[in-house]
């Protein structure tokens, strides 16, 4: 194996290493925090929703400012500042006794994630060969499993002593990863240029209008992908009477991913275009939250969960396949924060919003409201992204037809 080969297999296997406990930290504390503060301490879902909201668009929404420093200064060193700052945030997080410091936690979180999410995401693009992506996506998002089933484990056993040490063990984490990275990590450049000026990089991108519509077309996606995070634990919570419900959820995503990830995103490559791909996961998204509406038992929730994990499962390797595709290698890590812009959007919508709609369902003892009107939402973003994917196909086979016929 020639040295360039052996660099990208010991790096691919570094960023599963760094996935993992990046993973581990985040998951052990973030389904904490509804639990904690909505169904423990009786605070307003739409408060906590903003505290979390606030910590989506603050990471996803400056993705593209860390993307391009990344850029320019290379990505250790915006990898290792940000996980230190994401471990400021969890330990400030420890002791939110009030809204506002919830709201401070979770931004400081957010930079943090500002800093390392781009880097490493173009890493990914940098050392994995385009052929060898999807099955790589498809890893990654396996590991996401495990992760996120470790984490709330981890997570669900201390918050039954108190969710201090939730915060803090989850600041120890990310504190340890960014030790990790210091001093495991190669000094890689992630651009095709050594000289990627940041506002360049930046306009580049925002010029790109393929790119953006596709991007935040997306927002609709993201509004329903973060409720696993936010509406999700309290209803599991309330329908099983117990924390350990969480741990329950993703264990179901990792038995899943484990059966299912790796075989669909194989079938898919082979037979389905990613657009199509994309809009099969979230027709089967829409129709679990549709169920969500219906169901009054621990049972039929767990198996509405369950199309909901299964259509991520189709649309993310699709999706992040898609969006390397269209990254243009001289400025690839602002390309990928800037493809973080839709999750920013529909993340702060998805917690605000979810939210709210929560509140309201219980004041009007209306239950089924938050999930019809997120079914709706994702109805409406399969129109958008139909468009998108096919739209222009046919406008462009109509003209050429209009042309023959008046030859």
């Amino acid at each position: 194996m020639s040295s360039a080969g052996q660099a990208r297999r010991r790096g691919k296997w570094f960023i599963l290493l760094d996935s993992l406990l990046v993973l581990l930290g985040f998951y052990m504390v973030v389904p904490m925090v509804s639990l904690h503060f909505v169904d423990g301490l009786g605070w307003a879902a739409a408060s906590v929703g903003l505290a979390l909201g606030a910590r989506q668009l603050t990471q996803q929404g400056l993705g593209l400012f860390g993307g391009a420093l990344a850029d320019r200064f290379g990505a250790k060193p915006l990898i290792v500042s940000g996980m230190l700052l994401r471990a400021v945030g969890f330990g400030v997080m420890a002791v939110a006794r009030a809204p506002w410091v919830l709201v401070l936690s979770c931004v400081l979180a957010g930079l943090g994630g500002v800093l390392f999410d781009p880097p490493r995401s173009a890493l990914v693009v940098k050392l994995v060969r385009a052929r060898e992506r999807a099955r790589f996506y498809s890893i990654l998002m396996v590991q996401e499993s495990a992760g996120a089933v470790l984490g709330a484990l981890l997570g669900s056993w201390l918050l039954r002593f108190d969710f201090r040490w939730v915060a803090l063990f989850g600041m120890g984490v990310f504190m340890l990863v960014a030790l990790v990275n210091s001093l495991l990590l190669p000094a890689y450049r992630v651009a095709s240029t050594r000289d990627a000026a940041p506002m360049a990089s930046m306009r580049r991108v925002l010029a790109d209008r393929r790119f953006m519509r596709f991007v935040l077309a997306l927002s609709g996606y993201y509004v329903l992908c973060v409720q696993v995070l936010l509406l999700m634990p309290v209803l599991m919570m309330k329908l099983t009477g117990s924390t350990s419900a969480v741990s329950w959820m993703f264990m179901l995503e990792a038995g899943l991913s484990l059966c299912l990830l790796y075989p669909l995103a194989s079938l898919g490559e082979r037979y389905l275009q990613r657009g199509t791909r994309i809009l099969i996961g979230l027709a089967l998204m829409i129709a679990g939250l549709g169920f969500m509406a219906l169901v009054h038992r621990a049972l039929p929730a767990f198996l509405a969960l369950g199309l909901l994990y299964l259509g991520t499962l189709i649309v993310e390797p699709a999706r992040e396949a898609y969006v390397a595709t269209l990254a243009n290698p001289q400025a690839r890590a602002s390309y990928m924060g800037a493809s973080r812009l839709g999750l920013a959007l529909g993340g702060a919508i998805g917690y605000t919003g979810g939210g709210w709609l929560y509140d309201q369902g219980v004041r009007l003892t209306q239950p089924w409201l938050p999930w019809a009107t997120l079914a709706l939402i994702g109805a409406l973003t399969w129109w958008a992204l139909y468009r998108q994917f096919f739209g222009a196909a046919r406008m462009v086979a109509s003209g050429a037809a209009a042309r023959a016929g008046a030859v």
